[in-house]
Parts: C-alpha cells; structure tokens; sequence
C-alpha cells in the first residue's frame, strides 16, 4: 500500500493574511478526499526571560475571540527571504522594545494541523536589553506589557489568565528550564 499524498489545492478564498482551499488528497486505497484547509503564514513567538526569572508578556485584544489575551510575543514571519530568528528579533524589538543577545529555538509545531497549515517556531529569549517599542497595528498599540514570575505558570494557567495555547508551551518550556536545576 502507498502512503496519503496531497494531490491539489482549489483556492475557495484569499483573504489579507491567508488564503481558504479545497484540498484533494489521494489516500493509500487510490480514493481521493477533499478538506478544507486554511494556508497561512508561518509565526514566531518568543519567551523573554529576564535574570530574575521572570518574563514579559503582553496583553493585547484579539478579535477572533473577542478577549484581551494574556501572550508571549509573536509575529508572523511576512518578510520574504527573513530568515525565523530574524523575524523573531524584530517581533520581540516591535513589540517590547527589547533586544536578546540569545534566542534559542525550543520548539516547532502545527498548532491546529487539522484545519491549517500555520507552523510555529518557538524561541527563548535571553541577556535582554531593554529599549523603546516601534508597534505596528492598531492591536499592537493598545498593548501592555506585564511580567510574571516563571514560578506563577502553572498556576495561571490553571486558573485561565493565560489560554493561548502558544503561551502555554513557551512558558511551560521556559520554567522548566529555568527552575528543574534550583
């Protein structure tokens, strides 16, 4: 038997910031299926930790569920040739105003594989310096940044202040980094 294999996109929709096919795929039997799937860019997100353990995030409207959010920064990766680190440094200076002398890559992942093809590469973000913000976007200016103390994760993840789920991985990666060896 063969293996499942994407056969062709039919474009249903191209919005501003992705685009809504038709896609057919051959399944291993030699049947074809259609699903719908949104195609969209790639995103970074940083954690920045500072020395003192604790790490900066920013509370932001999103329209898609009506809420301010509690978040790690992010960004889509919309630069044609900028490379992942690149766009991660520019998104943590953008919205935070900060520099990292160190970002390191500590995960990768699809974050709704059954509906889109958005890929996520996580990084954390360390020996900061700390500047003025250049925010772009009507949501990105109504931002604010707060800080949490690594040690608090779980527990605001528990109790709700914090559901975004790329949040949840960054922060939960970051602590236990930062404080499986105290």
């Amino acid at each position: 038997m063969g293996d499942f294999r994407h056969i062709a996109d039919r474009e249903i929709a191209s919005l501003a910031r992705c685009t809504v096919v038709q896609a057919t795929f051959a399944a291993p039997d030699g049947t074809t299926f259609e699903r719908d799937v949104i195609r969209n860019l790639d995103v970074v997100a940083m954690v920045p930790v500072h020395e003192d353990l604790t790490v900066s995030l920013v509370r932001q409207y999103r329209g898609p569920v009506d809420e301010h959010l509690l978040e790690i920064p992010a960004g889509l990766c919309d630069l044609e040739g900028e490379t992942p680190e690149a766009t991660a440094a520019r998104e943590l200076h953008e919205e935070l105003g900060m520099r990292a002398a160190s970002l390191d890559l500590v995960a990768q992942y699809y974050p709704a594989a059954g509906f889109a093809d958005q890929f996520v590469r996580l990084f954390i973000a360390t020996d900061l310096t700390i500047g003025e913000p250049e925010r772009e976007g009507v949501e990105e200016q109504h931002m604010t940044e707060e800080r949490i103390a690594l040690d608090q994760v779980a527990s605001l993840i528990a109790d709700g202040t914090i559901r975004d789920s790329k949040t949840i991985i960054g922060l939960l990666l970051a602590r236990d980094r930062f404080l499986s060896s105290r």
